[in-house]
């Protein structure tokens, strides 16, 4: 594998060792040292059975190779989508056994070859797996640093390492490289001597700036998505599509199909297919099949929906209770009672989903963009009825993610068809179809109940999300009498939802932030200084501390006329803290977000240059969510089709975005969700200084901005 190449491409360029064996594995990788780190149960990597696999902890197996060559391999289930893990894993492992970072390569969501994961999700990766990685580095630095001490002669503590070679202490000619030691030889083992992690003062690559490793092949192209993958003989398929999430196919004619020229059609039960080598005769072919359907439809749409889901009757749950609600309603001077509002998301990723499947013996391989290989290899195996290693998942490269593709109905398809039609089969959804399947972030509802004294503490909240999930929930403000309550319901949605990036946290930030303005504005408080009042959480208060220090905020009073909005909140294990400032066309209700402010701590923020990205395609993403995303649908029909009717940011919306990422020595946090969590709250707190309207739903329009100024006024 050359060093430019990434493992995506390497698979591509050699497909006769596709598809590979677990049996096979050291005989295809070649020799040197295995290091194994165990997070659990034991568990036998190779030929696993399912039942053991998932008596695992989420900490699974962490494995690392290191060749003959001095190139160190790190195999991990988790997968590529643009969030820089590619880049990060390596700057950790690098750091931890004393390796040039261009010397680590990754080899990434492949089921033959990677340890179990239950998927890329929830800013996990440096979070969870790190750890146990770089365990395993430290470990397999000990094990080399003692094969050394025996090959030269010296005691352990006369050895430093440095760039994969290991020297004798001022003796700089007496030294042996990683590769000379592991040369010729295949050493499995499970270590029992567990070295601590290096100290953050011992960090030389982590901490530092990179840009990703991926970046060049994908400004290129070269970079490999599900829908690049081509194989001989493949069929792409076109498949029948209900039209409604009510529907139910009733009766089928696809006779006129068949008669055109080298279509293949495929009919299971209600599932119906076209097949062909090219897919514009595959789209051809489906246009020809009459279908008739019978219908089931909730009676609800995007603007009745709220009504409709706190009739519904959901259960409520106490997530948190301290004090005693009464006694925070007699403590406060005045009440505030507020309802918020969020409609429907979609996760409108650049990428559609695809797959590609193949069957070769008894051995299925698909090449799949998801954000979980694992659960894919699960499903196909399921579909199929075979041994899960029987099927071999790779994920590709994955063109964004956010939650949407944790499903993976692409990939058994794919692999249905495979099974059926004996050829390769490749499944591309287009956006409409995207649009229709995609898991969309929920609707919900939120109504708080909160009070001030006449000092300006919070003596009271009585918060209650209907449906968003409680992730952001949390109070996050010293309150001495709080309630959190979480209402949900089994199967009142008329679609699928699901994780949309930090799912909840977004709803529920900005029905607590705006809360929190509008306290702080009768109160007769500058924001900040509200805030600061009321928080007693060390770190958040730092994150409010450092925005206010960096953005040289003027204490005001909103509505101020300035447009400036504030908002803080707290997302996988990261605090963050958010400054915007907007312009609002009166006339017209267009909001323009001029410049947006992001202070994050995250911990140990391993690439400051990958973290910087993260927040930035945050805050633009978060702008879409704000302002302009909407799912409009009728029952379980979508009518929401593609981006001709849902405006997501473009290259005009993007405002001046800078970052400041607190320094710290603790251990790192996620960076891929927190910086989306407040950019409702900080735009319709920016909307209200700038105009004193009140934004109480989501995406907030140009119509109801215009509301929003005309009852303020």
């Amino acid at each position: 594998m050359k060093e430019t190449e990434s493992y995506q491409e390497y698979t591509q360029k050699n497909r006769t060792l596709i598809p590979w064996h677990r049996r096979d594995f050291f005989k295809l990788i070649g020799g040197g040292l295995y290091v194994f780190f165990q997070v659990g149960n034991p568990f036998k990597i190779f030929g696993a059975e399912a039942d053991q696999r998932r008596t695992l902890s989420d900490d699974y197996n962490a494995f690392l190779r290191i060749a003959e060559n001095g190139e160190v391999s790190c195999l991990t289930g988790k997968i590529e989508m643009g969030q820089g893990i590619i880049t990060s894993l390596p700057q950790m492992l690098a750091d931890e056994l004393d390796v040039p970072v261009n010397r680590v390569k990754m080899i990434m969501g492949d089921t033959d070859l990677c340890p179990y994961d239950r998927g890329t999700f929830g800013s996990l990766t440096t979070r969870s797996f790190s750890h146990p990685m770089r365990k395993a580095a430290a470990e397999a630095r000990a094990v080399l640093l003692k094969m050394a001490a025996e090959k030269l002669k010296t005691p352990v503590g006369q050895l430093k390492v440095e760039d994969g070679v290991i020297f004798i202490k001022n003796r700089e000619n007496k030294k042996v490289s990683y590769g000379e030691l592991t040369k010729g030889q295949k050493i499995n083992k499970f270590l029992d001597i567990k070295p601590d992690y290096k100290d953050y003062s011992e960090f030389k690559i982590m901490g530092k700036p990179f840009l990703h490793s991926d970046a060049i092949i994908k400004v290129k192209g070269e970079a490999k998505y599900g829908a690049d993958i081509r194989l001989p003989g493949m069929l792409y398929a076109s498949i029948l599509r209900p039209p409604s999430h009510g529907a139910t196919l009733f009766s089928s004619d696809v006779s006129e199909a068949e008669k055109m020229e080298g279509v293949r059609v495929v009919k299971k039960g209600d599932f119906i297919a076209v097949l062909h080598e090219h897919p514009e005769k595959a789209q051809q072919a489906l246009q020809k099949i009459k279908a008739e359907y019978t219908f089931d439809e909730k009676e609800v749409n995007e603007k009745s929906v709220f009504k409709y889901l706190l009739d519904s009757n959901p259960e409520g749950k106490v997530v948190k209770s301290e004090g005693d609600i009464l006694t925070g309603k007699k403590l406060s001077s005045e009440i505030f009672e507020s309802e918020f509002h969020d409609g429907y998301v979609a996760h409108a990723t650049m990428e559609p989903h695809a797959a590609v499947a193949t069957i070769e013996e008894d051995k299925v391989t698909a090449w799949v963009s998801t954000q979980t290989p694992f659960p894919a290899q699960e499903s196909i195996a399921k579909e199929l009825g075979l041994p899960l290693e029987n099927v071999r998942v790779i994920a590709t490269f994955v063109g964004g993610g956010f939650g949407g593709k944790s499903p993976h109905r692409q990939a058994v398809e794919a692999a249905r068809l495979a099974s059926i039609t004996g050829k390769p089969v490749m499944v591309a959804w287009d956006r409409k179809e995207e649009f229709f399947y995609d898991t969309f972030r929920p609707a919900a509802v939120v109504k708080i109940s909160s009070g001030v004294d006449k000092e300006g503490n919070i003596k009271l909240w009585d918060y209650q999300q209907y449906f968003a999930g409680n992730r952001g929930s949390d109070t996050i403000y010293d309150v001495p009498n709080q309630r959190t309550t979480g209402y949900s319901a089994h199967g009142v949605q008329p679609f699928g939802t699901g994780a949309w990036r930090a799912p909840g946290n977004n709803t529920n930030t900005f029905a607590r932030e705006s809360q929190i303005d509008i306290m702080a504005s009768k109160a007769g408080i500058d924001p900040v200084e509200f805030r600061l009042k009321n928080l007693k959480d060390p770190r958040m208060l730092a994150v409010v501390e450092a925005l206010k220090e960096k953005t040289g905020w003027k204490p005001q009073i909103s509505p101020s006329g300035n447009g400036y909005g504030i908002a803080c909140g707290f997302d996988a294990g990261s605090y963050v803290a958010h400054m915007a400032e907007v312009k609002v066309d009166i006339q017209t209700g267009h909001v323009q977000v001029i410049r947006v402010f992001c202070a994050q701590e995250m911990g140990f923020c391993v690439n400051p240059e990958g973290a910087k990205i993260q927040i930035e395609g945050c805050i633009t993403m978060g702008m879409g969510y704000a302002l302009t995303e909407d799912v409009e649908f009728t029952g379980g029909d979508i009518k929401t089709e593609n981006f001709d009717t849902y405006n997501i940011p473009t290259f005009s919306w993007i405002p001046k975005i800078e970052t400041y990422i607190l320094d710290r020595n603790e251990p790192p946090q996620g960076g891929g969700e927190p910086a989306i969590i407040c950019m409702g709250g900080v735009i319709a707190n920016a909307i209200f200084d700038a105009t004193g309207g009140r934004l109480y739903q989501m995406p907030m329009t140009t119509e109801r901005v215009l509301e929003a100024i005309e009852k303020a006024h």
